[in-house]
């Protein structure tokens, strides 16, 4: 049985639930926590650390004076008293904290996490690691720089059932792969209706919030989590879901990045909301060997093989088919005889981002990178990739990589490596 969507998105801990886990540590375990971006995932993402006793939240950090505000006041009923912060170089240098979540839009990323490695902090960071194919190798050279513990916070890694498919796919038993295919069918969409600018919001340091991207007017249609969809601050749905699914093709099928992508795709859901980024793409990537098709889709909720989003390995024997509800495989045949055993549907039955959170504050523990189960640098590649097909849709042409330089073959597609860093920021090195 193949099941829809939503299970599996990742939801905030209750306090009440975390006021009744807790326990009481010695101050000398405590694993000291700053979170940067307050409002949803990062609020998720640091509840589920919360339900390690030894987590301490020390200090927060938001753009938005009233999220702050309700998360310390959350806080507080488990007894954290976190010191608060607008600006969070403040946080970083706050010696109370030891840990740091990054879990600000996509544009903020690089900065932050590799001011957290000068800084000599760890740090869990929202996926996708940053916003374009250079800032992900600053990261990763930042990361390399400071040898400090750097979680992705690409859950599916810690998630069992995503485990045992993917030693399934690496077991050989599908034959030789030659295809693979992830995709979302974004079904119930609506159009993001255009907006005009406005004045600021009362206890919002706008200006902050844009840091080095593009100086604009606020538009609430650009700010929280509507920020996706525009290019200065995101990837749209590729980089939102794409890099969650494509991981999994990466990691099944043990490749770094491709020889080229061909990308097709338009503004053809709601050609006229305010979104930038395509609400349908196709994106083809050739590795040599097998080849990747990515697919989004803002109109249905249909999806591939019955599935709304998912992952399919494809086999000589049969295609095992993946999503956030489980796994089975589906055998071939040849002359109706079934080219190998068939697996039936695998329910997912553990929660993945705590699983994934107990990873990370295990590592630091023992200060030991090697046992995540998504270090930055494999965070870093599928951001690289997912960017690769965002920009094969924006110059319209196939592009290919060139290893040794470390770019496209293509101009156009150079040009869209880096962002520019504006409003007096200064893009790290790599």
């Amino acid at each position: 049985m193949i099941t829809a969507a939503g299970t599996g998105i990742v939801s905030a801990v209750p306090m009440e639930l975390l006021a009744a886990i807790r326990k009481r540590v010695a101050p000398s375990d405590a694993i000291r926590v700053g979170l940067i971006g307050c409002k949803g995932q990062g609020w998720s993402n640091l509840t589920s650390m919360l339900k390690l006793s030894e987590v301490q939240c020390t200090a927060i950090c938001d753009i938005d004076q009233a999220i702050l505000d309700q998360r310390k006041a959350d806080l507080q009923k488990i007894n954290n008293h976190p010191v608060v912060y607008e600006d969070y170089r403040k946080l970083l240098a706050d010696k109370n904290v030891d840990v740091v979540i990054i879990a600000t839009p996509d544009h903020w990323h690089c900065l932050q996490m590799v001011d957290a490695m000068s800084a000599g902090k760890h740090a869990f960071v929202e996926k996708p690691v940053a916003n374009s194919i250079y800032e992900a190798q600053a990261m990763v050279a930042a990361a390399e720089r400071s040898n400090r513990i750097v979680q992705v916070a690409q859950w599916q890694r810690s998630q069992q059932h995503f485990k045992d498919a993917i030693a399934f796919v690496q077991s050989g038993k599908l034959g030789k792969i030659t295809a693979t295919k992830a995709w979302m069918y974004r079904g119930g969409t609506e159009a993001l209706p255009v907006r005009p600018d406005e004045p600021i919001p009362a206890g919002v340091d706008y200006q902050m919030w844009l840091g080095p991207s593009a100086k604009r007017p606020f538009n609430r249609n650009r700010f929280h989590y509507e920020f996706r969809w525009f290019w200065d601050y995101a990837g749209g749905l590729m980089t939102d879901w794409g890099v969650h699914l494509i991981d999994m093709v990466l990691l099944g099928m043990n490749v770094d990045l491709p020889k080229s992508v061909t990308a097709a795709g338009g503004k053809f859901v709601f050609p006229n909301d305010a979104r930038e980024t395509p609400d349908i793409l196709t994106a083809v990537y050739d590795y040599g060997d097998f080849q990747f098709t990515w697919e989004h889709n803002m109109a249905s909720g249909a999806g591939l093989y019955g599935m709304q989003h998912g992952i399919a390995f494809i086999g000589q024997n049969g295609t095992l088919l993946l999503n956030r509800s489980g796994w089975e495989v589906r055998p071939d045949k040849q002359k109706d005889v079934p080219k190998m055993e068939a697996v039936p549907w695998k329910a997912q039955t553990d929660r993945g981002l705590d699983k994934h959170t107990v990873n990370f504050i295990e590592a630091v523990k023992q200060n030991n990178k090697l046992i995540l189960n998504c270090p930055i640098e494999e965070g870093a590649k599928v951001a690289i990739a997912s960017h690769m097909g965002n920009i094969a849709y924006r110059t319209g042409k196939t592009i290919y990589w060139n290893k040794e330089r470390n770019e496209f073959t293509s101009k156009d597609a150079n040009k869209l490596l880096k962002p520019k860093f504006e409003n007096g920021w200064t893009m790290p090195s790599r």
